[in-house]
Protein backbone atom coordinates (compact mmCIF):
# COMPACT_ATOMS: atom_id res chain seq x y z
CA UNK A 1 0.00 0.00 0.00
CA UNK A 2 1.37 3.66 -0.79
CA UNK A 3 0.61 7.23 0.16
CA UNK A 4 -0.63 9.11 -3.40
CA UNK A 5 0.37 12.40 -4.90
CA UNK A 6 4.30 12.49 -5.76
CA UNK A 7 5.97 15.71 -5.30
CA UNK A 8 8.31 16.88 -7.70
CA UNK A 9 11.60 15.53 -5.54
CA UNK A 10 10.04 12.40 -5.53
CA UNK A 11 9.93 12.40 -9.39
CA UNK A 12 13.56 13.62 -9.72
CA UNK A 13 14.52 11.21 -7.35
CA UNK A 14 12.57 8.44 -9.30
CA UNK A 15 14.38 9.64 -12.38
CA UNK A 16 18.06 9.61 -10.54
CA UNK A 17 17.39 6.16 -9.65
CA UNK A 18 16.61 4.84 -12.87
CA UNK A 19 19.78 7.16 -14.77
CA UNK A 20 21.52 5.31 -12.35
CA UNK A 21 20.62 1.69 -11.66
CA UNK A 22 23.17 -0.16 -14.34
CA UNK A 23 25.84 1.31 -15.76
CA UNK A 24 25.41 -0.18 -19.44
CA UNK A 25 27.42 2.39 -22.16
CA UNK A 26 31.02 4.06 -21.46
CA UNK A 27 29.51 7.45 -22.60
CA UNK A 28 27.16 7.71 -19.84
CA UNK A 29 25.83 5.90 -16.79
CA UNK A 30 22.37 4.23 -16.67
CA UNK A 31 19.95 2.98 -19.10
CA UNK A 32 19.62 4.26 -22.81
CA UNK A 33 15.82 5.77 -21.84
CA UNK A 34 13.89 7.96 -24.25
CA UNK A 35 13.11 11.55 -24.30
CA UNK A 36 9.59 10.62 -23.77
CA UNK A 37 10.26 7.64 -21.34
CA UNK A 38 12.13 10.30 -18.65
CA UNK A 39 10.60 13.09 -19.60
CA UNK A 40 7.29 10.86 -18.31
CA UNK A 41 9.02 9.98 -14.96
CA UNK A 42 9.39 13.86 -13.95
CA UNK A 43 5.86 15.00 -15.26
CA UNK A 44 3.55 11.95 -14.92
CA UNK A 45 1.82 13.53 -11.84
CA UNK A 46 2.32 17.25 -11.85
CA UNK A 47 2.83 20.54 -14.38
CA UNK A 48 5.68 22.31 -13.13
CA UNK A 49 6.75 26.18 -13.64
CA UNK A 50 10.16 26.25 -16.44
CA UNK A 51 11.16 29.08 -13.99
CA UNK A 52 11.25 26.83 -10.30
CA UNK A 53 13.53 24.26 -12.25
CA UNK A 54 15.54 25.56 -14.83
CA UNK A 55 17.76 22.39 -13.96
CA UNK A 56 15.22 20.85 -16.16
CA UNK A 57 15.06 23.06 -18.72
CA UNK A 58 15.42 19.87 -21.86
CA UNK A 59 12.03 18.44 -20.09
CA UNK A 60 10.05 21.12 -21.61
CA UNK A 61 8.38 22.16 -18.67
CA UNK A 62 5.95 24.53 -20.42
CA UNK A 63 4.35 22.31 -22.54
CA UNK A 64 1.94 18.98 -21.52
CA UNK A 65 3.20 15.52 -21.54
CA UNK A 66 2.07 12.87 -24.09
CA UNK A 67 -0.95 11.17 -23.46
CA UNK A 68 1.14 8.48 -22.50
CA UNK A 69 2.60 9.97 -19.76
CA UNK A 70 -0.68 11.50 -18.63
CA UNK A 71 -1.84 8.49 -18.24
CA UNK A 72 0.27 7.09 -15.68
CA UNK A 73 -0.93 8.18 -12.44
CA UNK A 74 -4.00 7.90 -13.04
CA UNK A 75 -3.92 4.28 -14.48
CA UNK A 76 -1.65 3.39 -11.46
CA UNK A 77 -3.67 4.96 -8.63
CA UNK A 78 -6.17 2.45 -10.20
CA UNK A 79 -4.15 -0.12 -9.53
CA UNK A 80 -3.59 0.52 -6.29
CA UNK A 81 -6.87 1.76 -4.93
CA UNK A 82 -8.42 -1.78 -6.15
CA UNK A 83 -5.51 -3.68 -4.93
CA UNK A 84 -5.45 -2.27 -1.43
CA UNK A 85 -9.26 -2.73 -1.13
CA UNK A 86 -8.78 -6.29 -2.00
CA UNK A 87 -5.26 -6.37 0.70
CA UNK A 88 -7.62 -5.14 3.25
CA UNK A 89 -10.52 -7.03 2.83
CA UNK A 90 -7.99 -10.17 2.70
CA UNK A 91 -6.18 -9.08 5.85
CA UNK A 92 -9.37 -8.84 7.54
CA UNK A 93 -8.63 -4.84 8.32
CA UNK A 94 -12.14 -4.30 5.96
CA UNK A 95 -15.02 -5.85 6.09
CA UNK A 96 -17.78 -6.35 3.18
CA UNK A 97 -20.09 -4.21 5.54
CA UNK A 98 -17.59 -1.26 6.30
CA UNK A 99 -17.01 -1.14 2.25
CA UNK A 100 -20.46 -1.02 1.02
CA UNK A 101 -21.38 1.74 3.50
CA UNK A 102 -18.51 4.07 2.85
CA UNK A 103 -17.75 3.58 -1.33
CA UNK A 104 -20.59 3.91 -3.04
CA UNK A 105 -19.34 2.85 -6.40
CA UNK A 106 -18.40 -0.70 -4.55
CA UNK A 107 -21.54 -0.80 -2.94
CA UNK A 108 -23.28 -0.60 -6.55
CA UNK A 109 -20.99 -3.44 -8.34
CA UNK A 110 -21.61 -5.46 -4.27
CA UNK A 111 -25.03 -5.06 -5.35
CA UNK A 112 -25.18 -6.28 -8.70
CA UNK A 113 -22.91 -9.46 -7.85
CA UNK A 114 -25.61 -10.27 -5.38
CA UNK A 115 -28.26 -10.62 -7.94
CA UNK A 116 -26.74 -12.23 -10.61
CA UNK A 117 -24.78 -15.08 -7.92
CA UNK A 118 -27.02 -15.04 -5.13
CA UNK A 119 -26.13 -17.94 -3.78
CA UNK A 120 -22.37 -17.31 -4.08
CA UNK A 121 -20.41 -17.31 -1.10
CA UNK A 122 -19.42 -13.90 0.02
CA UNK A 123 -15.07 -14.07 -0.61
CA UNK A 124 -16.51 -14.80 -4.22
CA UNK A 125 -19.08 -11.35 -4.56
CA UNK A 126 -16.30 -9.45 -3.26
CA UNK A 127 -14.26 -10.57 -6.08
CA UNK A 128 -17.22 -10.10 -8.60
CA UNK A 129 -17.70 -6.51 -7.16
CA UNK A 130 -13.80 -5.76 -7.15
CA UNK A 131 -13.72 -6.28 -10.93
CA UNK A 132 -16.50 -4.19 -11.81
CA UNK A 133 -15.58 -1.59 -9.88
CA UNK A 134 -11.77 -1.54 -11.75
CA UNK A 135 -13.84 -2.00 -15.11
CA UNK A 136 -15.85 1.14 -14.47
CA UNK A 137 -12.54 3.06 -13.71
CA UNK A 138 -10.53 1.91 -16.67
CA UNK A 139 -13.73 2.11 -18.97
CA UNK A 140 -14.17 5.85 -18.19
CA UNK A 141 -10.63 6.66 -18.14
CA UNK A 142 -10.25 5.49 -21.54
CA UNK A 143 -14.00 6.98 -23.20
CA UNK A 144 -13.52 10.82 -21.13
CA UNK A 145 -9.82 10.85 -22.52
CA UNK A 146 -11.19 10.31 -26.28
CA UNK A 147 -13.63 12.30 -26.05
CA UNK A 148 -11.99 15.52 -24.11
CA UNK A 149 -8.92 14.45 -27.34
CA UNK A 150 -12.07 14.61 -29.59
CA UNK A 151 -13.81 17.33 -28.32
CA UNK A 152 -10.36 19.69 -28.22
CA UNK A 153 -9.74 18.87 -31.90
CA UNK A 154 -6.14 17.46 -31.68
CA UNK A 155 -4.43 15.04 -33.77
CA UNK A 156 -0.85 15.50 -33.12
CA UNK A 157 1.64 15.00 -30.40
CA UNK A 158 2.69 18.64 -30.91
CA UNK A 159 -0.93 19.54 -30.30
CA UNK A 160 -1.81 17.56 -27.43
CA UNK A 161 2.06 19.13 -25.69
CA UNK A 162 0.69 22.72 -26.78
CA UNK A 163 -2.93 22.05 -25.40
CA UNK A 164 -3.53 24.79 -22.29
CA UNK A 165 -4.60 21.56 -19.83
CA UNK A 166 -3.68 17.78 -19.59
CA UNK A 167 -6.33 15.82 -21.33
CA UNK A 168 -6.22 12.51 -19.35
CA UNK A 169 -9.00 13.00 -17.14
CA UNK A 170 -11.75 10.48 -15.60
CA UNK A 171 -15.58 12.05 -16.39
CA UNK A 172 -16.72 14.55 -13.16
CA UNK A 173 -19.16 11.47 -11.54
CA UNK A 174 -16.67 8.93 -11.81
CA UNK A 175 -14.02 11.49 -10.41
CA UNK A 176 -15.91 11.71 -7.71
CA UNK A 177 -16.59 8.19 -7.00
CA UNK A 178 -12.48 7.65 -7.02
CA UNK A 179 -11.93 10.14 -4.83
CA UNK A 180 -14.31 9.07 -2.46
CA UNK A 181 -12.63 5.43 -2.65
CA UNK A 182 -8.77 7.20 -2.10
CA UNK A 183 -10.25 9.05 1.20
CA UNK A 184 -12.44 5.69 2.09
CA UNK A 185 -8.69 3.91 2.00
CA UNK A 186 -7.11 6.64 4.19
CA UNK A 187 -9.64 6.91 6.43
CA UNK A 188 -9.88 3.20 7.06
CA UNK A 189 -6.79 0.89 5.96
CA UNK A 190 -4.19 3.36 5.38
CA UNK A 191 -4.19 4.98 9.14
CA UNK A 192 -5.74 1.72 10.34
CA UNK A 193 -4.53 1.75 14.11
CA UNK A 194 -3.70 -2.28 13.51
CA UNK A 195 -1.49 -0.91 10.97
CA UNK A 196 0.43 1.60 13.49
CA UNK A 197 2.57 -1.21 15.16
CA UNK A 198 3.92 -2.13 11.18
CA UNK A 199 4.42 1.58 10.57
CA UNK A 200 7.06 2.19 13.53
CA UNK A 201 8.47 -1.41 12.48
CA UNK A 202 9.55 -0.35 9.07
CA UNK A 203 10.52 3.10 10.24
CA UNK A 204 12.77 1.62 12.48
CA UNK A 205 14.26 -0.82 10.21
CA UNK A 206 15.05 2.16 7.36
CA UNK A 207 16.36 4.97 10.33
CA UNK A 208 18.95 1.85 11.60
CA UNK A 209 19.99 0.72 8.22
CA UNK A 210 20.41 4.26 7.27
CA UNK A 211 22.48 4.61 10.84
CA UNK A 212 24.67 1.62 9.87
CA UNK A 213 25.85 2.69 6.84
CA UNK A 214 26.65 5.87 7.54
CA UNK A 215 29.05 4.33 9.98
CA UNK A 216 30.13 1.84 8.00
CA UNK A 217 30.06 2.50 4.07
CA UNK A 218 31.73 0.05 3.52
CA UNK A 219 28.80 -2.45 3.85
CA UNK A 220 27.30 -0.93 0.85
CA UNK A 221 27.57 -2.68 -2.53
CA UNK A 222 30.35 -1.67 -4.47
CA UNK A 223 28.70 0.07 -6.99
CA UNK A 224 27.09 2.58 -4.36
CA UNK A 225 30.54 3.04 -2.67
CA UNK A 226 31.79 3.85 -6.14
CA UNK A 227 29.21 6.59 -6.35
CA UNK A 228 29.67 8.04 -2.71
CA UNK A 229 32.98 9.18 -4.60
CA UNK A 230 31.20 12.13 -6.49
CA UNK A 231 27.84 12.44 -4.67
CA UNK A 232 27.13 13.05 -0.60
CA UNK A 233 26.98 9.52 1.14
CA UNK A 234 23.07 10.36 2.85
CA UNK A 235 21.97 10.57 -0.71
CA UNK A 236 23.39 7.67 -1.99
CA UNK A 237 22.04 5.18 0.96
CA UNK A 238 18.48 7.26 0.33
CA UNK A 239 18.93 5.92 -3.35
CA UNK A 240 19.96 2.65 -1.76
CA UNK A 241 17.02 2.01 0.50
CA UNK A 242 14.67 3.49 -1.90
CA UNK A 243 15.23 0.90 -4.26
CA UNK A 244 15.05 -2.31 -1.76
CA UNK A 245 12.02 -4.75 -1.95
CA UNK A 246 10.63 -5.70 1.90
CA UNK A 247 11.82 -9.06 2.23
CA UNK A 248 15.24 -7.98 0.65
CA UNK A 249 15.31 -4.94 3.17
CA UNK A 250 14.72 -7.23 5.69
CA UNK A 251 17.17 -9.40 4.82
CA UNK A 252 19.96 -6.64 4.94
CA UNK A 253 18.61 -5.47 8.81
CA UNK A 254 19.13 -9.43 10.02
CA UNK A 255 22.07 -9.03 8.16
CA UNK A 256 23.72 -6.08 10.10
CA UNK A 257 21.69 -4.57 12.72
CA UNK A 258 19.30 -7.16 14.29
Amino acid sequence: MRKHGLSFDHNLHALRIVEDFEVQYAAFRGLNLTFEVREGIIKHSHDYKPEDHPELAEYLLDQRPPLEAQLIDLTDEIGYNTGDLDDGYEARLLTVEQIVSGVEIFDLCYREAQALFPTAAEKLLFNEALKRVFDILVGDLISNTRHRVEKAGLRSLDEIRCHPERLAAFSPSVEEERRQLKNFLYENLYFSPALEGEKDDAERIIGELFAHWMEEPDDLPRTYREKSAHEPLPRIICDYIAGMTDPFIYQQYEKYCD
